[in-house]
């Protein structure tokens, strides 16, 4: 089991990677505190490994809540539903929420923790590959609204995070697929060697072999583990970790929670900001070639659906929590593994990239 360790003072915590975790009561149960347990899980990963989970919190009081799964579900109904258990259970303050799921799943229980009572602990037991090496680090949590996603949330640390591998085998392919979009981004943010990695590797990632897999998670995890410990709070560098995803957030908006799935939303939105910091001249258009190549071998989406109104787009993008007093502030970059916040830009420009890459689709 590979241990990584996010600093944060009082509130660091373990990262465990490696297979078998769920099953590992002993590797988790020193993070659960009191004798209170909400599990929150999903409709498709419940039947799979609930049972499981539920068979490690033997003596504990515990109770389950299982939501519908996909993104359109991230709403504040199921957050009041998932309240309203945490009180017929009775929870206080020592309790602990366990989110066995995706990244919506772990968003929203990260959120209800952060909720209840002002503040409870919560695990992280992310079963898809985006929320292993992303969603579940950083504290993050979030619902979404019909203006835009994650516009309400919290920063919650979780008290640990426990990525099962294993679990990996029974996830669809194109959710797999999906999550390669966020490894493929810590190596264009701040990691070329990484991304050669990735490129030398790609058929033996999409074959999911083991050791190949955990050490690209491995490596995910520990550079946005620096990150965060750095820059919890998303004053800085931290930022950085959001290439692409302004024109992510904005697609999926537009599309409709859950027509995009967010990898491939995110893989979009880092070739739209490449091709954009190729356009101002601070970027090779080589770079921005690479990585569309390596997207591509992925299986990942390189175009704009069909039908994306470019005007509309960016009216959502001018919403995005990363703008700064009305102003637009993007991720973009000077090349593969070299990220930067940049501000000012003209809207023309980020107009024109869309429009053309929406000629292109």
């Amino acid at each position: 089991m590979i241990e990584l360790e996010v600093s944060l003072g009082e509130r660091s915590y373990l990262i465990h990677i490696g297979s078998g975790g769920i099953a590992d009561a002993k590797l988790w149960r020193r993070h659960i505190r009191g004798r209170q347990v909400l599990v929150l899980s999903n409709a498709t990963v419940a039947p799979l490994y609930l049972d499981t989970l539920l068979d490690g919190l033997h003596g504990l009081a515990h109770a389950s809540v299982i939501l519908e799964d996909g993104e359109q579900f991230k709403t504040f109904d199921n957050i009041a539903r998932i309240l309203d258990t945490l009180a017929r259970l009775g929870a206080n303050r020592d309790a602990t929420l366990i989110a066995l799921g995706g990244g919506v799943i772990g968003d929203m229980g990260g959120f209800a923790a952060a909720c209840w009572m002002r503040g409870i602990a919560f695990v992280q037991m992310p079963t898809t590959l985006l929320a292993m090496v992303d969603s579940s680090v950083g504290g993050k949590t979030g619902v979404n609204l019909a203006a835009g996603k994650n516009l309400v949330g919290a920063f919650h640390q979780p008290s640990a995070v426990v990525i099962d591998t294993a679990t990996l085998a029974t996830l669809p392919r194109r959710e797999f697929v999906s999550g390669l979009a966020e490894v493929i981004k810590i190596g264009a943010i701040g990691d070329a060697a990484f991304f050669g990695f990735l490129e030398n590797h790609a058929e033996a990632i999409l074959g999911r072999e083991p050791g190949v897999l955990e050490q690209a998670i491995a490596v995910s995890c520990r550079h946005k583990a620096g990150v965060v410990a750095r820059d919890e709070r998303e004053q800085g560098e931290r930022a950085l970790l959001n290439f692409g995803h302004t024109f992510a957030h904005a697609l999926e908006t537009e599309t409709g929670y859950g027509h995009l799935l967010h990898g491939e939303a995110v893989a979009i939105g880092m070739l739209l900001a490449a091709r954009l910091s190729a356009s101002l001249g601070r970027a090779a258009q080589a770079d921005a070639e690479r990585l569309q190549a390596l997207l591509e071998r992925m299986g990942l989406p390189t175009r704009l659906p069909n039908g994306m109104d470019p005007q509309r787009l960016l009216q959502h993008m001018r919403l995005d929590k990363k703008s700064v007093s009305g102003e637009l502030r993007l991720i973009l970059w000077r090349g593969i593994g070299q990220a930067e916040i940049v501000s000012g830009i003209d809207e023309t420009a980020i107009l024109d990239q869309l429009k053309n890459t929406a000629a292109a689709a």
